[in-house]
């Protein structure tokens, strides 16, 4: 059978389009949005710290003074060690120490943060930094996931998009739990 003699079969045998089914959002008007953030951030192995804008860097260089390969998108924060735009190939960040990320929101019902190729030079640096610092405004936060994929603007992405819940984890059979197995070590997210 032709290649033609094949799409005309698959063009006269194609289904009708259905509409697609309304989805419920399961609004909720009774939850602290932060607490609820912070509570789920901390049962995945990750850390809040709740911060005045102008406090960052300050606490950064607090937490980590001692990491020496540290890349950053905001140029304003002033404790990147490297500009990452500088930076040409992805393995040249096999060494990072620390990565700090401004996020576009965050979801309060699983701590997830989006962080979309908009907001990075590179897409392996919220995965191969030995640690993780994620900035999300306290405003930008939703209850849950559908209201986070209303607000993803996948013509924003190039691409790329990625939630991301705390820090790297693994268990095995035993039952034995192994934070930064594949990952970040550890991340904090600092609610402004």
């Amino acid at each position: 059978m032709s290649r033609a003699a094949i799409l005309a079969q698959i063009k006269k045998h194609k289904p009708e389009l259905e509409v697609l089914p309304e989805i419920t959002t399961y609004k909720r008007n009774d939850l602290d949005l932060v607490e609820q953030f912070k509570k789920v951030l901390l049962q995945v192995g990750g850390q809040v710290i709740e911060i005045d804008e102008k406090d960052i860097a300050v606490n950064i260089k607090k937490q980590f003074g001692k990491l020496r390969f540290i890349a950053c998108n905001d140029k304003s924060l002033e404790v990147a060690t490297v500009n990452s735009n500088d930076i040409t190939e992805s393995r040249e960040f096999r060494t990072l120490d620390l990565v700090v990320l401004r996020c576009g929101f965050g979801v309060a019902e699983n701590a997830a943060v989006w962080l979309s190729s908009s907001d990075l030079s590179h897409r392996v640096l919220p995965f191969i930094a030995e640690h993780s610092v994620f900035i999300v405004p306290k405003k930008e936060l939703v209850w849950n996931m559908h209201e986070a994929y209303k607000r993803v603007d996948l013509l924003d992405t190039n691409g790329f998009g990625v939630f991301i819940s705390g820090p790297s984890k693994t268990a095995d059979i035993e039952q034995s739990l192994v934070i930064g197995a594949h990952g970040a070590k550890s991340l904090i997210v600092y609610l402004i």
